[in-house]
């Protein structure tokens, strides 16, 4: 099944239980306009919500992964730096921190779902983009792929989630230094410091062997999955514990024999296991 969003932003296949979402503007160096923001946690939350998608890779066309924030978004409607006077200025300034914060759980919708999401870089990842690839579970790259905080560049502080979650990544002065030079950080350095798995020559090979990692993931339970990539996240944010009480709590509700039975016995018959899919979430009452 492929589809593609109604902007234009993105086109989804799903193959074997692993979503491929691709970004789709490669003549705008796939920057983020305003249905972006809405349509990728859309996307993402409806892929979450079936249950059968048991990891998401997310790729990009054209010579750059994405250059960030498309700059019409600053000047256009709620998202707007000025204002005409017409509107009291506390309340306009109250919609622009609401904006912020919907700007945010875009990407928050990549650590709320179920399945991991793996993102493979080509290019230049810049500003927004950094912003995204951060929230993923685990980051690719090409050789010629390179890393900019840009927003410090353009006269502004960093809002989407570099700031906060690119320490986790990568040492804080490290961050430091990128956030308040914009200067490039090349693959290969990423690599060295961790913020990306792997390096590849090319696009091509970068994504066949990222959606071969997916469908590793996907072979395993999405049940066991899910609740792995519960407790790393939550322990990024926890203490050690109240990480260890958190597990302790998941066990007591979510560890069942029956999937563990399963891939015992499969390993024992030389077969591929067969898990069942998670439930689809309940929709609202």
């Amino acid at each position: 099944m492929i589809r593609e969003s109604d902007s234009g932003c993105f086109t989804v296949e799903v193959s074997n239980k692993v979503a491929h979402l691709r970004l789709a503007r490669p003549e705008k160096l796939n920057s983020m306009i305003r249905e972006f923001w809405t349509e990728l946690p859309r996307i993402v939350r409806d892929l979450d919500r079936g249950g059968d998608v048991r990891a998401l890779v997310i790729s990009s066309t054209g010579k750059h992964f994405c250059a960030g924030m498309d700059l019409g978004v600053f000047t256009s409607g709620e998202t707007s730096l000025s204002s005409d006077g017409s509107e009291e200025t506390g309340r306009v300034r109250a919609r622009l921190r609401q904006t912020a914060l919907m700007l945010q759980d875009s990407f928050t919708s990549f650590e709320q779902a179920r399945m991991p999401v793996l993102v493979a870089i080509q290019g230049g990842c810049i500003g927004g983009a950094v912003d995204m690839v951060c929230a993923a579970d685990m980051r690719y790259a090409t050789e010629d792929a390179f890393f900019v905080i840009q927003e410090i560049n353009i006269g502004m502080t960093a809002d989407v989630g570099t700031l906060q979650r690119l320490p986790k990544l990568i040492p804080d002065g490290i961050v430091r230094e990128l956030a308040y030079t914009g200067e490039r950080m090349s693959a290969r350095r990423a690599a060295e410091l961790g913020l990306v798995n792997r390096v590849y020559a090319d696009h091509d090979e970068m994504v066949e062997a990222v959606l071969q990692i997916a469908a590793t993931i996907a072979s395993k339970s999405p049940l066991a999955v899910w609740g792995t990539k519960e407790m790393l996240t939550y322990a990024r944010d926890h203490s050690v514990a109240d990480s260890l009480n958190h597990v302790a709590t998941w066990q007591t509700g979510m560890f069942q024999p029956a999937d563990m039975l399963e891939a015992l016995t499969a390993k024992a018959d030389g077969r591929e296991t067969d898990f069942p899919d998670l439930l689809p979430t309940p929709e609202a009452f």
